[in-house]
């Protein structure tokens, strides 16, 4: 058994793969093994997870895409390290990241299972808005994580946790299948927050790992990120049953994603059925409304209100959990 198993899943990075991989060898921990998982690549991700010529690496390759989450679902499967980290095949991580957070979670309350960092994030802004030469960090330190704080809700609200900012005992979570394969994308936040209902994570601010947003990322695919959010509001029915203005949230999130797409009419449903539970929150909603209408004219946004309501007493495609 070694001391960290580092999974790094990747998908056509041949390009960058050879730093990210180095960044974690040349950490001062080196009882570590890094599983390589190859979701079927048709560049030379082989060739250079080969020419790193190191006895920690071990490569293995999906036979078809599979995804991120399933991907590393794989990389755990076959892990044997006493704590589990994962770095991403675009990332960089900065010198002394596993031995920090190592020496954190070797200190802190067994009750404990993870610590995490945040990132400095390349391609974004504050605002996560996309465009070269743009810089900010991530997840934003005024709105820290507590140890005593109901992390449940907190990461209801939004997330606080990228697995490769992090660092995991591997008792921390249930089985070795931690990720939704069905989560596209936010599929960290999905499992963020059926991690806090097993244990508990220690949050700190300073930047452990560098992140480059481009072009195809998947963080930018408005389709995944709903997707994502999907699978948080299927996963977490329970929660949301006693978080029922979180529920209306994510609901309203999800319309607003939708509209993005440019799925109009789903988009519509998701707000109606978010304001319905919190219709405070119909100011905010405003600009969103005013582009709708200009887009689509008050036709369609009529027809919209006229299909909800004639659903709203039969089952719908959301109903209160």
């Amino acid at each position: 058994m070694v001391k960290v198993s580092v999974i790094l899943p990747t998908y056509n990075r041949a390009h960058v793969l050879s730093d990210a991989c180095r960044s974690v060898l040349s950490q001062t921990v080196k009882d570590i093994e890094l599983i390589i998982v190859d979701d079927a690549s048709q560049d030379d991700t082989k060739k250079v997870a080969d020419c790193l010529r190191d006895a920690r690496v071990r490569y293995i390759r999906h036979e078809r895409n599979r995804g991120v989450s399933a991907a590393r679902n794989t990389g755990l499967s076959l892990s044997r390290g006493l704590y589990i980290a994962f770095q991403d095949s675009d990332d960089l991580w900065l010198p002394g990241k596993l031995a920090r957070q190592l020496g954190q979670l070797e200190t802190l309350p067994r009750d404990v299972g993870a610590v995490t960092g945040s990132k400095i994030v390349f391609g974004r802004d504050s605002s996560w808005n996309y465009a070269p030469g743009l810089v900010t960090c991530a997840p934003p330190p005024e709105n820290r994580m507590e140890l005593q704080e109901d992390q449940v809700r907190k990461l209801l609200t939004h997330n606080r946790i990228s697995v490769q900012n992090a660092l995991f005992r591997r008792s921390c979570f249930p089985g070795i299948e931690w990720f939704d394969p069905c989560a596209k994308a936010n599929e960290d936040w999905e499992f963020s927050v059926r991690l806090v209902q097993h244990t508990k994570v220690f949050e700190e601010i300073d930047p452990v790992v560098l992140a480059f947003v481009s072009e195809d990322s998947i963080s930018k695919s408005n389709n995944k990120k709903a997707l994502g959010l999907v699978r948080i509001i299927k996963n977490n029915h329970d929660l949301f049953r006693r978080h029922h203005d979180l529920y209306a949230l994510h609901l309203l999130q999800l319309g607003r994603l939708m509209f993005r797409c440019g799925r109009y009419r789903w988009s519509g449903r998701f707000l109606l059925s978010g304001l319905k539970r919190r219709p405070a929150v119909v100011v905010s909603l405003l600009p969103q409304i005013c582009r709708f209408v200009l887009k689509r004219g008050f036709g369609h946004l009529q027809g919209i209100f006229l299909t909800f309501n004639a659903r709203r007493r039969r089952p719908g495609i959301v109903r209160r959990p």
